[in-house]
């Protein structure tokens, strides 16, 4: 993950509600998130299936579901609740997306 206080965006750059990825490389190793805006909040993920492994959003980019009211799995249809990142339905439900922390600080969305 990159360090606390890394600065990622500025928040008008994820509409609301939206999203946006993010990828970090640190020598051998590869950290990719994404961070969700809905409802004037900032939530962060790590970009990771709880049933597969991969990457969420797939060839799309997307992250949400075009109602823009639930995380979308783009692998095999699995929703997960915004707010706390459980499955709601799909192979993994009751599993949740692992937390990334971010912050919104001055105009600016930052690693936690």
């Amino acid at each position: 993950m990159p360090a606390a206080g890394t600065i990622l965006c500025r928040l008008e750059e994820i509409s609301d509600p939206g999203s946006k990825d993010f990828r970090f490389r640190a020598e051998d190793r590869l950290f990719a998130g994404f961070v969700v805006r809905q409802a004037g909040e900032v939530r962060g993920y790590v970009d990771s299936c709880p049933h597969a492994g991969w990457p969420l959003a797939g060839p799309s980019g997307r992250h949400l579901t075009r109602e823009g009211d639930l995380i979308l799995c783009a692998g095999h249809g699995a929703l997960f609740r915004i707010e706390d990142g459980v499955c709601l339905s799909g192979p993994c439900a009751g599993r949740r997306l692992t937390p990334w922390p971010v912050a919104v600080r001055a105009g600016q969305v930052v690693a936690a």
